[in-house]
């Protein structure tokens, strides 16, 4: 007999509460419907029903092959809908939280283009200086950078997200270009803090090992484009993500240093609650980001 079958009989039967019920809903004679339970009852070789002429109740047993029963009907109906789901046109509203520099020049341009592909989609946007707490406030997704979150969010790679330090030619020629990582530590460097990063340490990976720098500047600010800026102007050396500079090192506004040094990642993650069923209107704007971003700015491009 059908396991799956026997599931959704003993599940109807635990919630109608009686036989006659139960055959109601089946459509068949409440004899029928007792014969179906003791079959089951044989194949496990326990009773799952106190049963007498007005009433019945579940045996220990019976309760808990009832409550299995609902969690794998659920998930069952889930998985389902979830395959379904993935052929429909995205619809409906989708609520994502990102950061400032970020969500500003690519993550607004790009909903904007999501929404002209899936015009019955409507999309809320809203960009915060710290993430934002998804499921407190609402949110489907968010966009975070580096280090992935606890368990209670699942996370896909959207972009790649080299960080390369840089200087204008005219700070690097006013106070000559650093050959070593120790340089570093005579020059003005514009910190950038954001969330809870370290302030004045910068992190350069060899390996599998992690080597830290202290460096000093006189310049930091919590907003990328600020700090990018005061590096354009000459005022220091920048730590940065190449799709922020890419162009201005192109232009020659802006010159690498130390380029053989691999400052730590921070890769672009989408982050959406820990769920089954992720609905087809989210799945696909994951989908449609990854695309979009395989493509971000790099150093190399050609204008």
């Amino acid at each position: 007999m059908n396991q799956t079958l026997d599931l959704s009989f003993f599940h109807l039967l635990a919630t109608q509460g009686s036989l006659a019920a139960t055959a109601r809903e089946l459509g068949v004679t409440p004899p029928a419907v007792s014969k179906r339970l003791a079959a089951l009852e044989a194949r496990f070789g326990v009773r799952l029903v106190n049963r007498t002429t007005r009433s019945m109740s579940l045996t220990s047993e019976g309760e808990l092959y009832f409550s299995h029963a609902a969690r794998i009907l659920t998930q069952i109906n889930e998985v389902e809908q979830m395959v379904v789901s993935s052929r429909a046109t995205p619809k409906g509203l989708i609520r994502v939280n990102a950061s400032l520099g970020f969500g500003r020049r690519h993550i607004g341009p790009a909903l904007a283009a999501f929404f002209s592909r899936y015009p019955d989609v409507e999309v809320q946007l809203e960009i915060t200086d710290h993430p934002l707490d998804l499921a407190a406030h609402g949110f489907d997704l968010g966009i975070r950078f580096g280090t992935l979150p606890d368990a209670a969010f699942h996370a896909r790679k959207i972009a790649s997200n080299r960080r390369l330090l840089c200087a204008s030619p005219l700070y690097l020629e006013k106070h000559g270009t650093p050959q070593r990582l120790s340089d570093l530590q005579q020059h003005n460097c514009i910190f950038i803090r954001q969330n809870e990063t370290p302030y004045g340490l910068w992190s350069f990976t060899h390996g599998s090992r992690t080597q830290n720098i202290k460096v000093r500047g006189a310049l930091g600010c919590n907003d990328g484009e600020v700090a990018l800026n005061w590096a354009l102007e000459g005022y220091g050396i920048l730590m940065r993500a190449e799709w922020d500079i890419a162009r201005y090192v192109r232009s020659g506004r802006l010159r690498l240093v130390l380029e053989d040094e691999t400052p730590t990642r921070a890769d672009v993650y989408a982050v959406y609650p820990q769920q089954l069923h992720l609905s087809a209107r989210v799945r696909s704007l994951i989908d449609f980001l990854v695309e979009r971003f395989a493509h971000i700015d790099h150093v190399e491009d050609a204008e």
